[in-house]
């Protein structure tokens, strides 16, 4: 097995809940026209790096991206649950001022705990770094390199990036744009952030 060199951490393409501000979480949202645009110009964008694995969310959004990525490439896309997204509960498929007004107690507790607080129907985002950290460590175990895909979400990738990266500063000021890559290299015996939230596939139009 070839070790592994380089692992990009890709969000999905955009949806219309994007645009309209609606948190997803782990409703199965699809991507919209431009977010399967976005998908195959990264595909396009990514098609002669040596990716061997790719594992992805399967929430659609995610999977159809990785599969954009997979038909360039000819790599069979592996799904994962642990890479879904923030399990938002009773605040899913609505807007931050909605939720603020139809549920203002769970709201007040959201901000006020942001590690442990668990959402209704759903989870901290303690529960999401465990996982999305588990799945990490298994890819890795697992993966054919020297590089490997893994297509998430925006909660996702942003949690494990605090959990493998703590010392990064500003690191939730950062937008991790749709479709973008954040680059991961090995140096040694441990990990380097080479690059968060990359989208110069989109920088061409």
């Amino acid at each position: 097995m070839t070790s592994i060199e380089r692992v990009f951490l890709i969000r999905h393409g955009q949806t219309d809940w994007n645009l309209d501000g609606r948190w997803q979480g782990v409703l199965p949202v699809g991507l919209n026209n431009e977010g399967h645009l976005q998908a195959r110009e990264l595909a396009n964008y990514l098609s002669a790096r040596p990716i061997k694995t790719i594992v992805s969310s399967d929430i659609p959004r995610a999977f159809d991206t990785a599969k954009a990525i997979g038909d360039v490439l000819s790599v069979t896309v592996q799904t994962d649950e642990r890479l879904r997204e923030f399990n938002l509960g009773i605040f899913q498929g609505l807007t931050r001022d909605q939720i603020a007004e139809r549920y203002p107690q769970e709201w007040q507790g959201f901000r006020a705990d942001y590690w442990n607080y668990v959402v209704q129907q759903g989870e901290s985002r303690r529960d999401l770094q465990n996982r999305a950290y588990a799945a990490w460590h298994s890819i890795l175990q697992e993966a054919i390199g020297p590089e490997v895909a893994i297509v998430s979400h925006g909660g996702t990738i942003r949690m494990l990036l605090f959990r493998l990266f703590e010392d990064v500063p500003g690191l939730n000021e950062i937008h991790i744009e749709n479709t973008s890559l954040t680059t991961i290299e090995r140096q040694g015996d441990s990990w380097h952030l080479a690059e968060i939230a990359a989208v110069p596939h989109l920088l061409t139009r």
